[in-house]
């Protein structure tokens, strides 16, 4: 995933450490291992820099080389295990995930915003096989999601404007929505009803459900979803069976937030001038 460096925002701000953190990041499924110049051409830093962190990053044991080429070594998860435990996201999400996943047998996930990506915090699969699996730390293009949907909608105007004018809207299928009327009309729809779903959007055979999370403020600070296989059930049918016990998990979950607002505050996305978002 290539990072375009940002300019500092103010005397506080360490550049070293945001290009060590973009060369860990630049690493992904397209990228397993690389040469020093693939990392400098994706990082968009010159081969001195990307070397030095490449250097700093085998000492510390996030990264390995083996002859000319670098990968990511497992310690790297050492970075989620963190977040996950601080944030007894097990112990406050997965219970009203699990029984969503157990009462449907769909599988079902938790997720924030992260740029123009969702990103998975939670998830809780089943044995079915998709072609599109997911985990924690998934990331998918907001734009072909329900989840996406959902927490874009709730965003502030200036944000949701700021998405549409940048967004570049790539085709998965031939109903993924990639025109910004049509997304409009989508987000406008999922602020009258609360939800989104989708089919075939994604990937074909995939179809899902979503509502937004909220905090005691009526912010939204995530989203959870219902997805499985349209060989299972038709999209109405799913919409009318799992919406009810979406939204009686999404308020099971923003109940027990209230008891850990920590996790809150780091749910919440943060937009370019630092301000919270959103009211409902």
């Amino acid at each position: 995933m290539a990072v375009t460096e940002k300019p500092p925002k103010d005397s506080e701000y360490l550049s070293t450490l945001e290009r060590g953190l973009r060369v860990l990041r630049s690493f992904d499924a397209q990228h397993p291992e690389m040469q020093l110049s693939e990392v400098a051409q994706l990082t968009k830093l010159s081969p001195a820099v990307a070397r030095r962190c490449l250097n700093t990053l085998v000492q510390l044991g996030y990264v390995a080389q083996y002859g000319r080429k670098f990968l990511l070594r497992a310690e790297v998860l050492s970075f989620g295990t963190s977040y996950l435990s601080s944030m007894n996201v097990e112990q406050i999400v997965l219970p009203p995930l699990q029984g969503l996943r157990d009462e449907t047998g769909d599988s079902s996930s938790m997720a924030v915003l992260s740029g123009d990506d969702i990103l998975y915090v939670a998830h809780v699969s089943t044995n079915r096989r998709i072609r599109l699996s997911a985990t924690v730390g998934t990331r998918f293009p907001l734009h072909a999601t329900s989840l996406g949907k959902v927490l874009l909608a709730f965003q502030d105007k200036p944000v949701i404007a700021a998405y549409l004018d940048r967004a570049v809207m790539a085709r998965f299928t031939e109903r993924t929505v990639t025109t910004r009327s049509a997304l409009e009309t989508r987000l406008r729809a999922v602020r009258e009803t609360g939800y989104d779903s989708a089919l075939d959007e994604l990937d074909y055979g995939l179809v899902s459900v979503a509502v937004p999370v909220l905090d005691a403020q009526r912010r939204v600070v995530a989203a959870i979803n219902c997805s499985t296989s349209t060989s299972r059930i038709s999209q109405d049918e799913l919409v009318r069976t799992r919406l009810p016990l979406l939204r009686d998990a999404a308020a099971e979950i923003g109940n027990a937030l209230q008891r850990w607002p920590a996790l809150i505050h780091s749910l919440h996305s943060v937009d370019a001038s630092g301000s919270r978002d959103q009211i409902v």
